[in-house]
């Protein structure tokens, strides 16, 4: 068993003054993610302002998207009893699906405005979303939540917040599936030219895919528990789509490819 760090959830705190690891991450992605793509600006002729934009509208629906589907998807009970709660963000939760949904509804408004296509566009930034989704679930440790399940491996912890037994550490599986290995692919095969749609139909291929498989050894949340068969979760069933999604983009794409997804406008 692997000792938990007990971190405390509070980075820095001036007077009643509150600063959040969790909010940080974010922060963390968001800086990350910026950087990244003005990187990428050098060889996929993106101006700057564009870029300073796309991560602009990406923030608007990551944090509109992924509050709304949380409450959607995880909480509807209380939504409907209590419509305010909706707002009530500093009471946490927030749904990486609702999140992604968020940012695709961004992605048209800024394909609308520069007259990028849509595709083009979301090839562009789906490289550089692990990077959030790392910080996120770092943040998710830190915070002691959505903790795995009960094992008896060498590298379980205790959460003291899911009582006395060893648990996964399902946050850092995910930290790095999500993270480091999804960014590490799409990274490398968004490098060269690729029709447009299969940058974008790789990332929900593969999200979808680690997401579905560490729901196996993710504790469900309590409140919902397995919706069918005594082991699917709610995450599964809202990954299952991306997966069917991203396999359909992939053939699409190179069955008619169009111009690459690193192409100028």
């Amino acid at each position: 068993m692997v000792p938990y760090p007990n971190f405390d959830p509070v980075a820095i705190q001036i007077g009643p003054l509150k600063v959040h690891w969790y909010g940080l991450m974010y922060l963390f992605g968001f800086i990350g993610a910026w950087l990244l793509a003005r990187h990428r600006s050098s060889w996929c002729h993106w101006q700057k302002q564009e870029i300073d934009d796309l991560v602009f509208y990406s923030a608007l629906g990551v944090v509109f998207g992924g509050r709304i589907g949380y409450m959607l998807f995880y909480n509807l009970s209380l939504l409907l009893h209590d419509p305010l709660s909706l707002l009530r963000v500093w009471e946490g939760g927030m749904s990486f699906h609702g999140g992604l949904i968020g940012v695709l509804a961004a992605m048209g408004w800024f394909s609308r405005k520069y007259a990028r296509p849509f595709f083009q566009v979301t090839d562009f930034i789906a490289p550089l979303v692990p990077i959030g989704l790392f910080f996120g679930r770092i943040g998710n440790f830190i915070n002691g939540e959505l903790w795995g399940k009960i094992t008896d491996l060498p590298w379980g912890m205790v959460f003291p917040l899911a009582g006395n037994l060893p648990r996964h550490p399902s946050q850092l599986y995910e930290a790095l599936l999500e993270g480091v290995v999804l960014f590490m692919l799409l990274w490398l095969y968004s490098a060269k030219p690729r029709p447009q749609m299969a940058v974008s139909g790789l990332f929900l291929l593969l999200y979808g895919s680690f997401r579905f498989l560490v729901e196996f050894v993710r504790e469900p949340d309590a409140h919902i528990g397995y919706l069918a068969l005594g082991w699917l979760t709610m995450g599964q069933t809202l990954s299952f789509p991306m997966i069917v999604a991203g396999f359909l983009l992939l053939v699409l794409a190179y069955q008619h490819p169009k111009f690459s997804s690193l192409q100028e406008k």
